[in-house]
């Protein structure tokens, strides 16, 4: 091979890396695009803080799938975690009025419990996976449905309401905010920062790389790899606690269908994103980019007729199978 030859297969290698890097960023823009061209309300204050502050929830917690699905291993179980959180978030703050009333202090305790909830939760599933020897898969997708279940348990099949009183207090943590800014979008900036500095700058973030990557030669390099793996694990379920937290004031309340679909809309953002669905490569602010398409997505078809809004689980579901497509043929070019 020329000189010549290797230099122009470095320059097409180049560009093709390019592409996957700023691949998400042009379809966000052209997305943007289209929903000015549609609706002229588009770009209106209201419209993109709604769609920022409703995008927040799974934001917060797709950047936790991010380390997850980097290091090899996959959540089924994050949306009905999310439910179980919020409706023991909601017994608690409600169990709590007699002794502590209408407080700060009673918000705050059930925060904690939404936090704690989220840590024991995402341990279980760590562990039952590194130290069960159970596959992720299997391991998600039998917790998801627990969780589902017991939420149903805690209401009765009915809803558990938060106190009138409490959920007036409790509001600002969804509808207020800093400098017009909502405290959600914060909160996922924030969260999205301290995980692209995580991922990149420190020793915790390469190895998630290296198990995901090869997990023998991992633990030959002196990487724990199943602490590295339960870690993500427990990151990610203190994450949905975080989301909880700032999803419950929203409605004040929960039932079987709160958090339905949000592992779809999760992972979905991650491989979108360009973090490998296999492991080995992750990357934080492209999973913030496809948290941003998906929500662009199903903003347009709700301002818009082209499409029914009904079928936005179905357009995210093509868009997972065609990101893994996409992977796999780039895998095969190099």
């Amino acid at each position: 091979m020329t000189a010549t030859e290797t230099q122009a297969r470095g320059t097409r290698r180049g560009m093709r890396l390019d592409f996957h890097v700023l691949g998400p960023v042009l379809a966000l823009v052209a997305l943007i695009v289209i929903g000015i061209l549609l609706n002229p309300n588009f770009l209106s204050y209201g419209n993109i803080t709604n769609v920022l502050a409703r995008s927040a929830f799974i934001g917060i917690i797709a950047v936790g799938m991010t380390f997850v699905i980097t290091s090899g291993g996959l959540d089924l179980s994050v949306g009905s975690m999310a439910a179980f959180i919020a409706g023991l978030m909601i017994l608690v703050m409600n169990a709590l009025l007699p002794t502590l009333g209408v407080s700060v202090a009673t918000i705050l305790a059930g925060m904690a419990t939404a936090l704690v909830a989220g840590l024991v939760a995402g341990a279980i599933n760590g562990l039952l996976v590194t130290r069960g020897r159970i596959e992720a898969f299997i391991v998600t997708l039998g917790t998801m449905g627990i969780y589902r279940s017991l939420v149903t348990w805690l209401a009765d099949g009915g809803t558990l309401s938060l106190d009138f009183d409490l959920r007036t207090l409790y509001g600002p943590v969804y509808y207020g905010g800093l400098l017009g800014v909502a405290w959600p979008i914060i909160v996922f900036a924030i969260v999205a920062i301290l995980g692209e500095l995580a991922m990149r700058h420190t020793a915790f973030g390469r190895h998630c790389a290296a198990t995901g990557s090869n997990e023998q030669v991992a633990r030959y390099s002196a990487v724990h790899v199943d602490k590295v793996r339960t870690a993500t694990y427990i990151m990610l379920g203190v994450l949905v606690g975080v989301a909880t937290i700032m999803y419950v004031p929203r409605l004040g309340s929960a039932s079987s269908s709160t958090g339905l679909l949000w592992e779809l809309e999760a992972i979905a953002a991650v491989i979108i994103g360009g973090t490998v669905l296999k492991g080995g490569y992750g990357r934080v602010w492209g999973t913030v980019v496809g948290v941003l398409i998906l929500s662009l997505i199903g903003n347009i078809l709700n301002l818009t007729d082209v499409v029914s809004p009904y079928l936005n689980g179905a357009i995210q579901g093509v868009i997972i199978i065609l990101a893994v497509v996409m992977q796999r043929g780039r895998a095969a070019s190099r």
